[in-house]
């Protein structure tokens, strides 16, 4: 019997069940890996938006990490949400106990709808004590612009932040380009940054605006693939192809932001080397 691969996704609950935790857990369960759990905090949440954030106490999420470690394991580890700078301290601090590896950190900042997920504090917590435990963060182009404090406007402003990112100490940076306008035209572009050099991934832009959890599922989809034993670059590419194509096959439900359907790859085993 082949090795069951653990991932360790670390986020909030989405009540919508389109990003977050809800997400992990389909995106792992496609990508051929076990997905536990620890729950930073809940949301009320639906495709129009956050309605209200219930935080978990930190010393909970240690709780909760050392329960599910402690028995279980983890080959790799997905971080989402977390609400306040304790919250950071203490999913690190286990981090570290437990000498985990393959953490891929998705800065989860604002929702799909604009609401703040993460307190100012917060952010500079992931920055100084998250980042430098991560082998690959995943910013989105407003999330990069916050950790870098540039303006992205351009494939080289995404290179330049990712630069400055990787000064964190993390080990590999992922800025995911859906934002940019000239997407549009160009298709969507994710720069990777290694600390030498730079590497371009590009997809069809599709148009829809169904796009809730794609940086979740990108996420999730990354540690699952890093775990398989992937390298980065060969991780993004199978990672990126997954989420493509629940973009693709997107649902639309609800009145606002439907989510990405990740179920449309339930045969999908990636493309690594």
């Amino acid at each position: 019997m082949a090795k069951i691969l653990k991932i360790l996704c670390i986020g909030g609950s989405d009540s919508g069940a389109g990003a977050g935790i809800q997400a992990d857990l389909k995106t792992i369960s496609v990508c051929g890996c076990y997905a536990t759990t620890v729950i930073t905090a809940v949301t009320a949440q639906n495709t129009r938006g956050v309605q209200g954030i219930f935080p978990v106490s930190p010393q909970f999420i240690a709780r909760q990490i050392d329960a599910v470690l402690s028995d279980i394991g983890a080959d790799a580890v997905k971080t989402g949400m977390f609400s306040s700078r304790a919250a950071v301290a203490a999913a690190v601090e286990k981090i570290g106990q437990y000498r985990l590896k393959n953490v891929v950190v998705d800065p989860v900042m604002v929702a799909k709808g604009g609401h703040a997920l993460m307190e100012g504090k917060a952010v500079g917590g992931v920055i100084a004590k998250l980042l430098p435990v991560a082998r690959v963060v995943t910013p989105n182009i407003p999330e990069a612009e916050v950790l870098s404090g540039l303006r992205i406007r351009s494939i080289d402003d995404m290179k330049k932040a990712a630069a400055v990112i990787r000064g964190f100490g993390v080990k590999n940076v992922v800025i995911k380009g859906g934002h940019l306008a000239l997407g549009r035209k160009t298709g969507s572009v994710d720069i990777l940054y290694d600390g030498k050099n730079y590497h371009e991934f590009t997809a069809d832009w599709i148009k829809t605006k169904n796009t809730h959890g794609t940086g979740c599922t990108f996420a999730a989809a990354l540690a699952a693939y890093l775990a398989r034993g992937a390298d980065v670059p060969d991780a993004v590419v199978a990672a990126k192809s997954l989420v493509t194509r629940a973009i693709e096959g997107s649902l639309k439900i609800g009145k606002g932001h439907g989510p990405v359907n990740i179920l449309v790859n339930m045969h999908h085993t990636g493309r690594i080397k």
